[in-house]
């Protein structure tokens, strides 16, 4: 609904609506191969698909949980340089720049998640195996080194820059909340609120555990009963990742600025070209049965 609206109604172009736009296409994607998972992991991890569908899934996974990850950094970096400096840096908050960063964020994640594409099925006793960790030693010690690198360039770093942005955001607002400006205050409450969710319910559980489990998993290996216990715990964690999908069009009602008012501008542009093909359709049907009319 909301790749929807923004696709309808992108003559309305902001800085926030190009960030939402590219947030939910991100989603869109990744939401296309969940099934597939869902599929797996209901026939207890038996893959029935192509090699290529099992490395195209569980690369789609990754490119949205990152982009998810920078997109909303872009816009609490962007929204905080708003508040905290509105008119020293107000060239910064424009509609280009956003395109900017948002191809460079996708240009860096697609080319930076490009080792999960080595993520290949494999034959396990009767059953072909998908989206798990590798056996072979030397392909473990390489997981866990990408995983590492993953863990703080694409979470903690992230959540650190948010961290303090929020910081400054909430010490601005306690400063200038004698100032008539509730809206733009409501909006970046709501912002705060649904992105520290995000980050502590959907990306924080499933980072630690991840990290948790391939380490034991390189120190242990795959048949020790706490390694099995933690891959289990990344399985379930693994929904929640996925949940950021649902987190993300929260943004859009609560923070989105005029999110509601382009829905209902493209609601009443839909009613009245549905009345007016009806009435065009009548009005044919009437042409048309005029001369038996006679």
């Amino acid at each position: 609904v909301v790749l929807y609206v923004l696709i309808r109604t992108y003559r309305q172009k902001t800085a926030f609506q190009v960030y939402m736009l590219n947030l939910a296409l991100s989603d869109f994607l990744c939401v296309l191969t969940l099934p597939l998972r869902v599929i797996y992991y209901v026939h207890k991890g038996h893959w029935f698909f192509s090699d290529f569908l099992c490395r195209l899934s569980s690369y789609a996974l990754y490119v949205n949980l990152y982009c998810s990850i920078f997109f909303m950094t872009a816009m609490s970096f962007f929204r905080c340089i708003a508040i905290v400096f509105p008119v020293r840096n107000i060239s910064l908050v424009s509609e280009k720049k956003a395109k900017f960063v948002c191809v460079g964020i996708w240009v860096f994640v697609t080319l930076t998640s490009a080792p999960f594409l080595q993520n290949r099925t494999y034959q396990h006793g009767n059953k072909t195996k998908c989206f798990e960790p590798p056996e072979n030693s030397q392909k473990t010690k390489l997981v866990v080194i990408l995983d590492f690198i993953a863990l703080f360039v694409g979470f903690i770093f992230p959540f650190i820059v948010i961290t303090i942005c929020y910081t400054m955001i909430i010490r601005t607002l306690l400063q200038n909340s004698l100032q008539k400006n509730e809206a733009n205050h409501c909006k970046s409450v709501w912002m705060i609120v649904i992105v520290t969710a995000t980050f502590l319910v959907s990306f924080t559980p499933y980072h630690i555990l991840r990290t948790v489990h391939l380490h034991a998993l390189r120190l242990r290996g795959p048949g020790c009963g706490d390694t099995v216990f933690l891959q289990k715990a990344v399985i379930v964690t693994l929904p929640l990742a996925a949940a950021n999908c649902c987190f993300d069009p929260l943004l859009c009602f609560f923070s989105g600025g005029n999110f509601w008012q382009r829905l209902t501008t493209l609601r009443k542009a839909s009613s009245t070209s549905l009345s007016q093909a009806f009435r065009k359709k009548i009005f044919m049907k009437d042409k048309d049965e005029e001369p038996f009319g006679e």
